[in-house]
């Protein structure tokens, strides 16, 4: 089960009242952050952004790769660990506007951890440390530390058990 925060509205969806959640210009302020580390080669300024404008927690030698899309609302609520690689396009989502509610909840991604290109990671999923994430996987619940997990709906390939043995053989 996902972690998040849940918050009733009533009238209209949640996203259509969404400068009643998060103030307007962190939104342009993030927005502008974001599309600059998406498209900048520099890994050491993608990190630095990160942290510095969006109150990111990222690891020491974390790589994001192009197009990456963390969060635009919430990415405070992002935790990266040391040592990752964030697949090309993948997004991190730390929020979810649905009709009658919005959730909140944080993202945390432990050390040594590999996301394959096109993922999507949802609120309130912790991914555990040295996990692999398969490309174009929809991570909707929780990765245990040192699993292969893959497909859209993800599933468990490999448990780190089942890793190990691979890796002696």
């Amino acid at each position: 089960m996902r972690r998040t925060e849940r918050f009733k509205v009533e009238r209209s969806n949640s996203l259509w009242q969404i400068y009643q959640t998060v103030p307007f210009w962190k939104v342009v302020k993030n927005f502008i952050v974001i599309q600059l580390a998406r498209y900048t080669p520099f890994l050491n300024m993608k990190n630095w952004l990160y942290r510095v404008f969006l109150n990111m927690k990222v690891g020491e030698e974390t790589s994001f790769a192009l197009m990456v899309m963390p969060d635009i609302m919430f990415p405070e609520k992002i935790t990266v660990g040391r040592n990752c690689v964030i697949g090309y396009n993948t997004t991190i989502l730390a929020h979810e506007y649905l009709i009658k509610e919005y959730r909140i909840g944080e993202v945390i991604i432990g050390d040594e951890v590999m996301v394959g290109a096109n993922s999507t990671i949802l609120p309130g999923v912790t991914i555990g440390d040295h996990a692999i994430v398969s490309a174009g996987t929809l991570v909707h619940k929780d990765v245990p530390s040192g699993a292969f997990v893959g497909g859209n709906p993800m599933r468990l390939i490999y448990t780190k058990e089942e890793m190990d043995k691979r890796d002696l053989d």
